[in-house]
């Protein structure tokens, strides 16, 4: 699977925020084989996202947005997925209670219409409840793209993705291996380690690729493989990260 992940909001696009949750997002995708195409971040306008999954559908198989299920008027994407997939909103009763419950056990401020609107939910996508807040998760199936809705809120996102879309994911997807491994090399520039790696290059397999992720007085190698097998992929890896010690020597 090819995803991309969308995050929505102004704050992030005017640099009051920064991007933790697409950096969490891109570790566990890895982790269980799945490849980051895009990194996206738009406002809080519906014709942008919609034209953001009008345009990634095109080249994704997953696509996962954060942020814009709040309760507020400002908070449009829960609406804009359940018209952009010709849904309607129901009553979830057991959403319902478990909000209620969170303002009385842990808010103080009475509960709102305002924030009970927020167990109406699409009929078609599947619900995913919050346990640490009162915006659930939704996941919307189509024949050509998956797409899922997340709270913004990081720690929210995090207990979501970890207690349950991972574990969907994997359940109802078979997905590749991926690993990587890092070298750290001191003392060279970036030129001069590419160069005396211009034969491994040539020769590395094509279900793996080296990156150079250079900085003041250090470069990083990171080598990323691709595969079905776990233990086939770790055994070439171990046997490439032998042949760049054996070339780059003692800058590692």
């Amino acid at each position: 699977m090819i995803a991309e992940l969308v995050t929505i909001g102004d704050e992030i696009l005017i640099g009051q925020i920064i991007n933790t949750n697409s950096v969490f997002l891109s570790k566990a995708l890895n982790s269980i084989g799945i490849a980051v195409s895009q990194i996206t971040s738009i406002s809080d306008k519906s014709d942008d996202i919609i034209s953001t999954i009008d345009r990634s559908r095109k080249t994704s198989d997953l696509i996962i947005i954060t942020g814009g299920l709040g309760p507020t008027s400002d908070d449009i994407t829960k609406h804009t997925l359940t018209q952009y997939f010709d849904d309607e909103l129901i009553w979830y009763p057991t959403i319902k209670n478990h909000i209620e419950e969170l303002f009385s056990k842990f808010i103080s401020t009475p509960i709102s219409d305002m924030n009970r609107e927020q167990a109406r939910l699409p009929s078609k996508a599947k619900i995913f409840k919050n346990q640490y807040g009162t915006a659930s998760g939704m996941w919307f199936s189509s024949k050509d793209i998956e797409v899922i809705a997340l709270p913004g809120v990081p720690y929210e996102m995090k207990s979501m993705v970890t207690d349950f879309i991972i574990p969907q994911i994997q359940k109802d997807f078979k997905c590749p291996v991926i690993i990587t491994k890092t070298l750290i090399t001191y003392g060279k520039g970036e030129s001069y380690i590419a160069k005396k790696l211009k034969d491994f290059e040539s020769n590395i397999p094509t279900n793996f690729k080296l990156a150079y992720l250079p900085n003041l007085g250090r470069v990083r190698l990171r080598l990323l493989g691709k595969g079905n097998q776990k233990s086939i992929l770790d055994e070439k890896m171990d046997d490439l990260i032998s042949h760049l010690y054996k070339i780059l020597g003692n800058i590692i």
